[in-house]
């Protein structure tokens, strides 16, 4: 029973800050701190990490319209491609071929993830990525007053753009620097509007977070026990119902402000864990 709780609370820091560019890493070490699943290294490693399949659901259940490129019904303001007897949507395959392309950099880090993490899963390279994240989305922000957006839609957005904000994405394979965070800000330091930096980060991570989801589960494997499984799936449905929260709460927050609040949560954050591992442990 209460490593169904822990579960619970578990989901809910991944559904908040999985989409917040604050950093889920950051978050995640400090949750382990106090809520440690009575379960074995194996089924924690792949639970942190598998868990994401329920945020990754809320944005197809939030974005559905936007990402099923299939239909029978021709509708105004779409361009189609004709495939036998359906059709297709050719505005939102395109956004498809950006988003795969935008994949690219990072997945080619796949190989070297695990050495990453021995290298760099501990507190102080944490508390330096978000507190220096955190800087950088202050600095970036008070920039940014100065200029207007060139890209206002998924339309706008060149392939080009795709794949220099799928080289920021690579930057979040340091843990504490957040994968919608780094995403975010180099599609703002591109020219992109805070809504369709959002969304297209959302979009990358459809394909990113299955990925890891997929490889962390075949490593594990499938022999889930009863308690194994029931942790597993309340984490994920825990995740899914705080994502459709939290992504709904950040695409309404960015259309009146800015990040500039998320850049001193994370840095306030930073000096949290720093003061608590260096000192308090």
């Amino acid at each position: 029973m209460y490593d169904i709780l822990k579960s619970i609370i578990l989901g809910i820091v991944e559904g908040i800050t999985e989409w917040l560019p604050v950093s889920s890493t950051g978050h995640i070490i400090l949750a382990d701190e106090f809520i440690n699943l009575g379960m074995s290294e194996q089924f924690k490693e792949m639970f942190d990490v598998v868990i994401q399949l329920g945020a990754i659901l809320a944005v197809v259940v939030i974005f559905w319209k936007k990402l099923w490129p299939f239909t029978s019904d021709k509708n105004k303001g779409y361009n189609y491609i004709t495939k036998g007897q359906g059709l297709i949507k050719k505005d939102i395959m395109d956004m498809w071929f950006k988003v795969i392309i935008a994949c690219i950099p990072a997945a080619l880090l796949v190989p070297f993830n695990d050495k990453i993490d021995e290298m760099f899963y501990n507190y102080k390279v944490v508390s330096a990525a978000l507190i220096i994240y955190g800087i950088f989305f202050i600095i970036i922000e008070k920039y940014n007053k100065k200029r207007k957006p060139i890209v206002n839609n998924m339309e706008e957005l060149s392939y080009k753009t795709a794949v220099l904000i799928g080289v920021f994405q690579m930057l979040a394979v340091i843990p504490g620097t957040s994968r919608s965070g780094s995403t975010i800000l180099g599609a703002i330091l591109l020219g992109v509007s805070r809504v369709t930096a959002a969304e297209f980060s959302f979009y990358l991570a459809i394909p990113v977070m299955f990925g890891a989801s997929l490889v962390k589960l075949l490593k594990f494997g499938f022999s889930f026990t009863g308690l194994e499984l029931a942790v597993l799936l309340t984490g994920m449905i825990t995740a899914f119902v705080v994502s459709v929260l939290a992504i709904k709460f950040l695409l309404s927050y960015i259309k009146k402000k800015d990040f500039t609040a998320f850049g001193y949560y994370r840095i306030i954050l930073g000096i949290i864990v720093i003061v608590y591992f260096a000192f308090v442990r």
